[in-house]
């Protein structure tokens, strides 16, 4: 499991402010790595590699363990989008259609995960 970096109150308080418009840089960065830790709690493993540059990265989803170089699923999003597919005020077929979302690999698909909090369509 994901070791935790980011305490829940601390995340949910950084994903209110990001909610509100009234985030600055730490904030976002706090909600950003929150999010990461919640998902690869959900979805423990190490196959796929979620990056949200310039703020996080995990593994998750179980599967084949990925060592070396590229990976071989990979998901690379803004931090705005994975905000929005992670709160649910957009889903993984909309980001994904927009280009909003890269993602390669059989096991990049994350709309079984998503979003970790809100709506469920």
């Amino acid at each position: 499991m994901a070791r935790r970096r980011i305490s829940a109150e601390d995340g949910h308080r950084a994903l209110t402010r990001v909610a509100e418009g009234s985030a600055g840089r730490p904030e976002l960065a706090t909600a950003v790595r929150f999010t990461l830790e919640e998902l690869a709690g959900l979805a423990p493993g190490n196959s796929v590699e979620v990056r949200v540059p310039p703020f996080g990265v995990t593994q998750c989803v179980e599967g084949p363990r990925h060592t070396r170089g590229t990976p071989p699923n990979v998901v690379e999003t803004d931090a705005a989008t994975w905000l929005a597919l992670v709160t649910g005020t957009t889903t993984w077929p909309e980001a994904v259609a927009a280009g909003k979302v890269a993602a390669s690999g059989q096991r990049a698909d994350l709309g079984a995960w998503l979003p970790l909090f809100g709506r469920r369509t």
